[in-house]
């Protein structure tokens, strides 16, 4: 079964990681850059190697997003990031493995990414089986 496991950031997260002060998001370093890095070198790596992995993107900051919507019909278009939410997808991880209990490891294990102070600290993911078809569905 594949499943899709989803990691959530604000604009204040990726404003962070660039390097700048961010209020509670503390500035990262480039060291601390580094360590995410090589951290998910490995962990995507160890997937590959078990054949676990299917893909994994990182997603571009919430500025440099659109949404598109329509209201009574007429569609219109938000620049991020969004008024409506803080949080958006930031990237996400496509596995094939045994069980969602198995999925559920994996993402335990990439909420183990080093981070500068403890803003992470009550980070979350969302793991969910993927359809491949209108039986997966559940309908």
């Amino acid at each position: 079964m594949k499943y899709m496991i989803l990691s959530y950031a604000s604009q204040q997260d990726y404003d962070g990681m660039s390097g700048k002060d961010a209020g509670d998001v503390p500035a990262w370093s480039p060291e601390d850059m580094a360590a995410m890095a090589e951290f998910m070198t490995t962990v995507n790596k160890e997937l590959e190697e078990s054949g676990e992995l299917v893909e994994t993107r990182g997603l571009a900051a919430p500025v440099h997003t659109r949404r598109l919507g329509s209201r009574d019909g007429v569609p219109f278009v938000t620049d991020g990031p969004y008024a409506e939410t803080q949080e958006v997808l930031a990237g996400y991880w496509v596995v094939e493995c045994e069980s969602i209990d198995r999925a559920t490891e994996i993402a335990a294990r990439l909420g183990q990414c080093p981070y500068p102070g403890n803003t992470y600290d009550n980070a979350y993911a969302d793991i969910r089986p993927i359809a491949e078809s209108a039986e997966d569905m559940g309908f």
